[in-house]
């Protein structure tokens, strides 16, 4: 049991991903405010180790913002064998939402964008499903495309929160990938604080685990962007004398034995109520919301239509509308949710707009004449989601922000 002069070990794994078409100011302020406080962090305490991922959409836009140092800077990082990179899908879309074929493109083009900037050999054993959205059709794709392990919220061992050994492997019965699963209530917090309380005796906040390791996953923007360190407990920490970090791929190595899980379909924000109704996905495809049925309803017929046009002269430029278009984000935007404590409603016509463009103009790029009456029925229905969005947001959403 974890008290004073007994050390620590932290898992600590940082989710980095801004959107491919956002607004620059939006990159540049995560980017200033978060990504490099953990960048620099790690550069002035060589001990510590984290596993990273970081996804293809924010390298992308870093190269054309100019912050080619920053990536130099997390090369070396790798190097020294402080931080650890995981794979994923370069756009960050929900992958059992999608098609397998779609989710396997992504996959590629995020493997081939960490080879452009790491070396033609860089191959991450770690993967990172966005948004912890796990399926075993997904598993099996990851599993097939040369990835060792996966990391999960604790709903994966049996569907139960605060009830779960976050210090063990598991094993993915599925698959025979191992899985370690993140602490949901410590993550929730602004972890360093959190963990500084625990080394100074605290274990109020620490669950029902009793055990010396801490396993947590969140977002990067956690550190700086979402909550301002005023004293800098983040840098303190990493200073402590009783922490140890590992990353998760050397935390795996060191632990041969694990126990083999079923992993229901879940996700790291899906709620035990969710779970049993048997909608672990309803951030992104509630069942009772119309916005979400109808853009869904759209991005399958972007999907079918680009993929029905493959001879099409602009068929590149089509997918590449359409895979932004798939972004979580577009349905995340949709849902209504309140996540007041780090986070905004998660209801914006703005930010369902973006994707619902991406996802129109796929269709608009294509020139083949014959997907003319597929463009017509497209243009009704994106018509008719910017009608529904703005109505919703003056009418009601706009009362609760």
């Amino acid at each position: 049991m974890a008290h004073k002069n007994i050390k620590l070990t932290w898992l600590n794994f940082l989710h980095l991903y801004q959107p491919v078409n956002t607004d620059e100011h939006i990159i540049k302020e995560a980017t200033e405010m978060s990504y490099k406080r953990i960048i620099r962090a790690l550069e002035e305490n060589p001990a510590i180790k984290f596993t990273v991922n970081i996804s293809g959409s924010l390298f992308i836009r870093w190269k054309d913002l100019g912050y080619g140092d920053l990536i130099v800077r997390i090369g070396k990082l790798i190097k020294r064998g402080q931080l650890e990179l995981t794979g994923t899908a370069c756009y960050h879309p929900i992958m059992p939402l999608i098609p397998l074929l779609e989710a396997e493109r992504q996959v590629k083009e995020n493997e081939n964008l960490l080879k452009e900037n790491f070396g033609p050999d860089f191959k991450p054993r770690g993967f990172f499903l966005p948004e912890m959205a796990y399926s075993p059709a997904v598993a099996k794709l990851v599993k097939r495309l040369g990835y060792k392990w996966l990391v999960l919220d604790e709903l994966a061992v049996n569907g139960a929160l605060g009830k779960v050994d976050t210090s063990r492997v598991y094993l993915d019965k599925a698959t025979g990938l191992k899985v370690v699963v993140r602490n949901r209530k410590l993550s929730n917090s602004y972890v360093p604080e959190t963990i500084t309380g625990i080394l100074a005796g605290d274990r109020k906040t620490f669950g029902d685990q009793e055990t010396d390791i801490i396993t947590t996953a969140t977002d990067g923007e956690l550190y700086g962007l979402r909550y301002i360190d005023q004293t800098g407990v983040f840098e303190k920490l990493l200073r402590h004398k009783d922490i140890i970090t590992e990353t998760f791929s050397g935390f795996i190595a060191s632990h041969p034995k694990t126990e083999t899980i079923s992993p229901p379909l879940h996700s790291w924000e899906t709620s035990e109520k969710e779970l049993a109704k048997g909608e672990p996905f309803n951030l992104w495809q509630e069942k009772t919301n119309t916005v979400h049925k109808k853009l869904w309803g759209l991005a399958a017929m972007a999907y079918e239509t680009v993929e029905s046009f493959r001879h099409d002269k602009n068929y590149h430029w089509a997918r590449w509308h359409l895979s932004r278009g798939l972004a979580s984000c577009t349905f995340w935007w949709a849902s209504a949710k309140d996540f007041r404590l780090l986070s905004p409603l998660s209801w914006s016509p703005d930010e369902i707009e973006r994707g619902t463009n991406e996802l129109i103009r796929s269709i608009r790029t294509l020139e083949d004449e014959n997907s003319r009456e597929t463009k017509i029925k497209a243009e009704k229905l994106y018509i008719a989601i910017k009608k529904m969005i703005w109505e919703r947001h003056w009418i009601y959403y706009w009362k609760k922000t």
